[in-house]
Protein backbone atom coordinates (compact mmCIF):
# COMPACT_ATOMS: atom_id res chain seq x y z
CA UNK A 1 0.00 0.00 0.00
CA UNK A 2 0.79 3.76 -0.35
CA UNK A 3 2.82 5.61 2.20
CA UNK A 4 0.72 8.25 3.72
CA UNK A 5 2.56 11.41 3.83
CA UNK A 6 1.72 15.23 4.38
CA UNK A 7 0.19 15.53 1.01
CA UNK A 8 -2.42 12.77 1.46
CA UNK A 9 -6.13 14.21 1.07
CA UNK A 10 -8.38 13.43 4.11
CA UNK A 11 -10.56 11.07 1.82
CA UNK A 12 -7.93 8.90 0.97
CA UNK A 13 -6.60 8.46 4.43
CA UNK A 14 -10.11 7.30 5.46
CA UNK A 15 -10.37 4.64 3.29
CA UNK A 16 -7.33 2.86 5.48
CA UNK A 17 -9.35 0.43 7.94
CA UNK A 18 -9.06 2.33 11.73
CA UNK A 19 -7.58 5.85 10.58
CA UNK A 20 -10.76 7.50 11.45
CA UNK A 21 -10.33 6.49 15.16
CA UNK A 22 -6.41 7.32 14.85
CA UNK A 23 -7.39 10.69 13.44
CA UNK A 24 -10.19 10.80 16.42
CA UNK A 25 -7.55 10.51 18.90
CA UNK A 26 -5.54 13.29 17.50
CA UNK A 27 -8.55 15.68 17.96
CA UNK A 28 -8.36 16.39 14.22
CA UNK A 29 -11.72 18.81 14.12
CA UNK A 30 -12.69 17.81 10.26
CA UNK A 31 -14.07 14.62 11.09
CA UNK A 32 -17.16 15.71 12.63
CA UNK A 33 -17.17 19.31 10.41
CA UNK A 34 -19.90 19.65 7.39
CA UNK A 35 -18.12 21.43 5.59
CA UNK A 36 -15.07 19.17 5.77
CA UNK A 37 -16.67 16.68 4.59
CA UNK A 38 -17.63 18.34 1.33
CA UNK A 39 -13.70 19.08 0.38
CA UNK A 40 -12.32 15.99 1.71
CA UNK A 41 -11.00 15.25 -1.36
CA UNK A 42 -9.09 18.38 -1.67
CA UNK A 43 -8.18 18.77 2.41
CA UNK A 44 -4.08 17.64 2.83
CA UNK A 45 -3.19 16.22 6.03
CA UNK A 46 -0.60 18.43 6.40
CA UNK A 47 -2.29 21.68 6.08
CA UNK A 48 -5.26 20.75 8.06
CA UNK A 49 -2.27 19.39 10.89
CA UNK A 50 -0.73 22.80 10.55
CA UNK A 51 -3.94 25.00 10.84
CA UNK A 52 -4.47 23.15 14.22
CA UNK A 53 -1.45 22.57 16.15
CA UNK A 54 -1.72 18.69 15.46
CA UNK A 55 2.26 16.84 15.35
CA UNK A 56 1.69 15.69 11.59
CA UNK A 57 5.13 13.32 12.16
CA UNK A 58 3.76 11.34 15.26
CA UNK A 59 0.03 11.11 13.64
CA UNK A 60 1.84 10.28 10.11
CA UNK A 61 3.73 7.36 11.79
CA UNK A 62 0.29 6.08 13.90
CA UNK A 63 -1.36 5.87 10.46
CA UNK A 64 1.17 4.54 8.40
CA UNK A 65 1.54 1.88 11.53
CA UNK A 66 -2.18 1.23 11.13
CA UNK A 67 -1.79 0.20 7.29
Amino acid sequence: MTQITKETTLDKILEYPGAEKTLGKYKLPCLGCPFAKMEMQSLKIGDVCKMYGIDIDSLLKSLNKKK
